[in-house]
């Protein structure tokens, strides 16, 4: 048996990194020359960011813009790839600034090479998210 990670167990270290609000110890989870994909991210976000250091740029102050409290649903599925997996998952939490609750789902799909991610592409509703911030910015 590998004492090696598995790509599920992988994605659930960095569900859980996320969760406690380190951006930094997430990202430290990633390869330098991460690819991360948002295809619904609304407009004046980026869709597409490469690399750690400009990805951590990025995530830094979410924790500051959105109080996640709970994962309440997590669900992580293998692939045929053994360096992928995907999951469901959803979060429960609220924006810092007005208070609005922020309840979303999501779908990541991650690749990992070594132990790190090397592409991260997550679904999200768009809707959501700008209604939450009613009119603040990311």
């Amino acid at each position: 048996m590998s004492s090696t990670p598995s790509a599920v167990d992988l994605l659930r270290r960095t569900l859980d990194t996320f969760l406690a609000k380190d951006m930094k110890a997430w990202t430290d989870l990633c390869a330098d020359d991460v690819v991360a994909e948002f295809p619904f991210a609304p407009e004046g976000s980026p869709a597409r960011i490469e690399g750690r250091e400009a990805l951590y740029d990025y995530l830094r102050g979410y924790p500051d813009l959105i109080d996640i409290r709970e994962i309440p649903s997590v669900r992580v599925y293998p692939t045929a790839d053994e360096n992928v997996a995907i999951a469901e998952w959803s979060v429960v939490g609220s924006v810092v600034s007005n208070g609005n609750p922020y309840n979303m789902s999501y779908a990541t799909f991650v690749t990992f090479r070594d132990g790190l991610v090397v592409t991260y592409r997550e679904y999200w509703n768009p809707k959501v998210f700008l209604e939450a911030l009613s009119g603040d910015s990311f």
